[in-house]
């Protein structure tokens, strides 16, 4: 039986979506089930690829069947990503209903994915309105990015304060914890890049040195949303837990960027340095609290 669900998009080469999330939580102990929205050949950023996105009634028959098996007794967490449309979404929250009606403690850890700095949106017209009305609001953890949390909160982020302001605004909608997955304002310096972690119980950041790359790659985020949910379990979401979450998820980010450029190609690293990934700590990442 499951710890965690991960409805996420799948790709056969490379690593993005579920292919992103679930490797490094089973490696860092936990039991998941993967439920694909899509299965595509590979990323969608090279261009070319092939394969089908899965209907909102596949997702459901597949979640019927896991409860049918399971009966989701012992799932802690639902994880989510990518959602293409809205009618995905809604099965998605209907899974999530049927595991709370079960466990009712069950944690929902929403990575809002929709746009990027530079980029803007790259979802379907609607998507970005009921991920802020409708998945925000039933999440316990939300990840964004700092385009994505902007637009969430209705605020211009500039300074670490408006980060700060606008993750507290987005908590009041729902979430509990809220961690922003790319953060560069005023005071950033030029050659790092941080993260930030609110929480009723205070605002921390970690800044780690920015890793050029001559094509980005992707599945980052999905990394990312995956080791910050698996330190929440760990350590909790009450007083320093996601604090310590941070700190081990960003040194993990860090180590996995610093192999990949390494590496040379435009895929994340992950099976290189799983024992690394895995034994992770805060080490080298210096954690700054905000309030």
């Amino acid at each position: 039986m499951s710890d965690i669900i991960s409805i996420q998009s799948h790709v056969a080469y490379g690593y993005v979506g579920n292919r992103a999330a679930v490797f490094p939580l089973q490696r860092l102990g936990w039991d998941v089930t993967a439920i694909n929205t899509v299965q595509f050949s590979n990323h969608t950023g090279y261009g070319r690829f092939t394969g089908d996105v899965f209907s909102a009634d596949h997702i459901r028959d597949v979640v019927d069947g896991i409860e049918a098996l399971t009966g989701f007794a012992r799932v802690r967490a639902l994880l989510t990503g990518y959602m293409g449309d809205q009618t995905t979404g809604a099965a998605v929250l209907d899974a999530l209903a049927r595991l709370r009606a079960v466990r009712p403690e069950t944690l929902y850890c929403c990575d809002p994915v929709m746009g990027d700095t530079g980029r803007g949106f790259f979802v379907r017209e609607g998507l970005p309105e009921w991920m802020r009305d409708q998945a925000v609001p039933s999440a316990d953890i939300v990840t964004p990015n700092q385009f994505e949390l902007a637009w969430l909160a209705g605020r211009e982020i500039v300074t670490r304060d408006d980060a700060v302001a606008a993750a507290a605004a987005l908590r009041e909608r729902g979430p509990r914890v809220v961690l922003v997955t790319s953060l560069v304002v005023d005071d950033s310096d030029a050659d790092r890049i941080a993260m930030l972690v609110d929480t009723a119980a205070g605002s921390w950041r970690v800044s780690t040195p920015m890793i050029a790359f001559e094509t980005p790659p992707n599945g980052a985020g999905d990394f990312t949303a995956a080791m910050f949910l698996a330190g929440c379990l760990d350590y909790g979401l009450g007083d320093d837990g996601p604090a310590r979450a941070l700190a081990r998820t960003a040194a993990a980010v860090k180590i996995l960027f610093e192999a990949t450029r390494a590496a040379g190609g435009r895929e994340l690293a992950l099976i290189a340095v799983q024992d690394d990934i895995a034994a992770a700590v805060d080490a080298g990442v210096a954690i700054e609290r905000l309030r």
